[in-house]
């Protein structure tokens, strides 16, 4: 018999592609988001199933649930610089403090395991390479970035507390670059911004001179590892870095992109971003011996899968 599983973020990238995978394997999927950067959309295909439903809410609030719950995942958070500098800032680290003590309190409610989706930028530009979790990072506490490295930070101590002091069934992942279907295409990262750029026959534009590094994981394999993580043994906490150990330059992506489109596309220069790390890339040793995971989908396989969901958004199929 499934589990009642409920997944904050979850029309957005992540949340959609780990609320079908769930419903799929039958289990019971509340999906809470208030589509701030997330899409009904990349839900439809389970939107009709009596085993899915949606929940229209902002977990800056506390969220009731009648329903008693399994699991939940916390994804919720603005997870693109397009989406969390500027204007938003001050949202997104609500999202993360005010969202996590809200998401923590409704697990302890029902007695539920809840997972913490945390990111590779806790590690900051990193001096360490590549990252291990023991490594405690290296972020700019006032910079344009930091609402949202240092809301994850936050969010990673208040799981923590609340496991010493409360007793909460806690996971952490450390999610490093992830892509694939059903990310937005107007999100402003790396993958998705070289994709439909060079699609829809624009210059595609590379931040400094294109040799800092990404680990770039397909998503399937991400939400393999989330999977993994969640139904670990009780006790086993993390935080756990997932993604992909393989590393290339943004300049190699650029390339590799325009070779699969025939060519086409030029690539224009721009000035690297405050703060943008110049390397990422996990040590998943930890994964590997924990879960039993690691990345099957290469990025050449991966790219092709993506760009053929881009062509059909960009086509107006989707």
């Amino acid at each position: 018999m499934g589990k009642t599983i409920l997944v904050t973020g979850g029309t957005g990238f992540l949340g959609s592609n780990l609320c079908i995978r769930l419903v799929r394997e039958g289990n019971r999927v509340l999906c809470v988001d208030n589509n701030y950067t997330g899409r009904l959309a990349n839900v439809k295909e389970v939107a009709d199933n009596p085993l899915f439903s949606f929940i229209e809410h902002d977990i800056i609030r506390p969220l009731d649930v009648s329903e008693p719950v399994d699991q939940i995942y916390n994804l919720a958070c603005p997870a693109s610089p397009v989406h969390y500098q500027g204007k938003a800032a001050i949202y997104t680290t609500k999202t993360c403090v005010f969202g996590a003590i809200n998401m923590l309190e409704l697990a302890l409610k029902h007695h539920a395991t809840i997972l913490q989706a945390s990111t590779s930028e806790v590690y900051g530009e990193p001096l360490v390479h590549p990252q291990p979790e023991s490594y405690r990072g290296n972020v700019n506490p006032d910079g344009i970035r930091a609402c949202y490295d240092e809301g994850k930070r936050c969010a990673e101590s208040l799981f923590f507390d609340y496991y010493r002091e409360k007793g909460a069934d806690i996971k952490v992942i450390r999610i490093f670059n992830t892509y694939g279907p059903k990310m937005n295409p107007d999100d402003g990262r790396v993958v998705s911004n070289m994709i439909c750029q060079a699609l829809q026959g624009q210059d595609m534009t590379v931040y400094g001179d294109g040799s800092q590094t990404r680990s770039f994981c397909y998503v399937d394999d991400l939400i393999e590892a989330m999977v993994r993580m969640m139904n670990s043994p009780k006790g086993f906490t993390g935080p756990v870095n997932t993604g992909n150990p393989g590393e290339f330059t943004i300049r190699e992506l650029a390339h590799i992109i325009i070779k699969k489109l025939g060519g086409k596309g030029n690539i224009v220069y721009k000035p690297l971003p405050k703060d943008d790390p110049t390397q990422r890339r996990p040590d998943i040793t930890l994964a590997k011996e924990k879960l039993g995971w690691e990345p099957k989908i290469a990025l050449d396989e991966g790219l092709d899968k993506t760009i053929a969901y881009f062509q059909q958004v960009l086509g107006g199929e989707l």
